[in-house]
């Protein structure tokens, strides 16, 4: 071991930014600690503007030979990053789990599988990207996606590395070069990627990794000429603040944000299937963008609903994350677990009811908590609250409840319940979001879009989205006569 290398459950992370195929140090430092017992990780290099330059001139010097690079050698290359994560699939989710809380067995068997699948889909889609020649008065119109450039990929805590990779796999893949900058509470696992990336065989520079605090490096990075794309996970407030420190470059952005989902639960729904989607929202301790938290529940069955919903949430085990048993780990950070508990007093001294949970556990969990007699315009209905606190209302007709679902400033999912196939094919056609599921949850394929309407992003990526959105469209028209044969 060195002094820029810790040890996460015997697994070696070192502590330096990857830039341009080394390891760089910084100066200074911040502390990376366990949310699961507190417990400091280590110090891990503190980037600033210095290193946002170094790492924006690192991806603009590799930038010419990787988007010249065929797209089958580059889709060779990604496959070769997903073998490297599935062989460290182990290592990748005990340190995500360590650095974040969320469940290890979750990372064993989604989360990391999910990292490997996001190189290979984008990969195997890079391949059979294509668009059909079409004519114009003879002329012949040919499509094109261009490699866009260097860009900056900003990627939030709650899932680490499996959101960094949604980015940074389509971003390869089209032929652009990546700054990517990991949240600072949950460094680790991007610093392993580094590793896995280059004994994949891509080139240095391709791929730069820095780390540190937004107001220090990532407005470094945003505001940087040489960048030419920006994509965002992350708040409301971080994402204005970076639209406004690209606007002078008119750098195009990406912006997946908040979320205040809303699900529909109508009188003829599987009432046991809606009580266990309105659970399911409890994953990752609440920390999860899409969650449904605002729970509508049609008045005729909303006492029976909420009967069954404690009884089932009144089993739900809360604890250590590596623990198989467990069913929700902690919540991120002292600072998050204020501002979980700050929304939830505030609520009930509003007159909002908590039919379970509304208080802090132990260290850095929060109760599962439910709170009813909440008004439409109330900041508990209207705010994301990133934790695991849900609201239930009731709605008399299909109008209302479309109405109270589509009323705050978010749009970035919706989940309905009935048994009614013409009701979901009328309400989910009313419903301002970016992703609906009927009668299910969180199911995601990388061929749809993904984003958000409203303050819950611009833009959308997956599939040719992506790529859409990474490159710069070129449409090549050729006249049909002018040619000499050279025959």
């Amino acid at each position: 071991m060195t002094e820029h290398t810790l040890t996460v459950a015997g697994v070696a992370v070192d502590t330096r930014h990857w830039i341009g195929g080394e390891r760089v140090a910084s100066a200074e430092t911040f502390t990376d600690v366990s949310p699961i017992d507190g417990s400091v990780l280590g110090e891990i290099s503190r980037g600033t503007a210095a290193e946002a330059d170094l790492a924006v001139a690192a991806a603009k010097a590799a930038f010419p030979a990787w988007a010249a690079t065929s797209r089958a050698e580059r889709a060779r290359i990604l496959h070769a990053v997903a073998d490297g994560v599935e062989k460290r699939i182990e290592d990748l989710a005990i340190v995500e789990t360590t650095d974040n809380g969320a469940l290890l067995r979750s990372h064993r068997r989604g989360v990391m599988p999910r990292v490997a699948h996001n190189f290979r889909f984008f990969a195997d889609w890079l391949l059979k990207l294509d668009h059909e020649d079409f004519e114009t008065r003879g002329h012949t119109n040919h499509v094109s996606w261009d490699p866009a450039g260097p860009s900056v990929l900003i990627t939030p805590w709650n899932a680490p590395l499996m959101l960094s990779t949604w980015k940074v796999a389509p971003a390869l893949a089209a032929g652009n070069t990546v700054v990517l900058k990991p949240a600072e509470w949950t460094p680790l696992t991007a610093s392993l990627l580094a590793d896995i990336a280059a004994e994949a065989g891509l080139p240095a520079g391709v791929l730069n990794i820095v780390q540190g605090y937004g107001s220090e490096i990532g407005d470094a990075l945003t505001s940087h000429p040489d960048v030419r794309r920006i994509s965002f996970t992350g708040s409301v407030p971080t994402a204005q603040r970076i639209t406004q420190s690209a606007a002078a470059n008119l750098t195009p952005l990406s912006l997946e944000l908040g979320g205040k989902s809303p699900l529909l639960v109508f009188a003829d729904a599987d009432l046991d299937l809606a009580v266990d989607l309105a659970v399911e929202q409890y994953d990752n301790a609440g920390q999860v963008c899409l969650a449904a938290t605002r729970i509508l529940v049609e008045k005729t069955v909303a006492e029976e609903f909420t009967r069954r919903f404690a009884e089932k949430a009144a089993v739900i085990v809360q604890g250590d994350p590596r623990d198989e048993a467990t069913d929700i780990g902690p919540n991120i950070h002292e600072r998050q677990l204020e501002k979980i508990d700050g929304f939830v007093r505030r609520a009930v001294e509003a007159g909002a009811r908590a039919v379970i949970g509304g208080h802090r556990g132990e260290g850095r969990y929060y109760a599962p908590t439910l709170l009813t007699d909440v008004a439409q315009d109330s900041e508990i209905v209207q705010e994301e609250v990133f934790g695991p606190v849900l609201t239930l209302q009731t709605f008399t007709t299909e109008d209302e409840a479309v109405r109270l679902a589509n009323d705050t400033r978010f749009g970035l999912a919706a989940t309905l319940a009935t048994g009614d196939r013409d009701r979901a094919a009328r309400v989910t056609q009313r419903l301002v979001a970016g992703t609906v599921w009927v009668n299910c949850f969180f199911v995601r394929d990388l061929q749809a879009p993904f984003g958000g309407s409203r303050h819950s992003g611009v833009g959308r990526e997956g599939g040719t989205w992506s790529f859409d959105f990474y490159c710069d469209l070129k449409n090549t028209v050729t006249a049909p006569k002018g040619w000499k044969d050279h025959g």
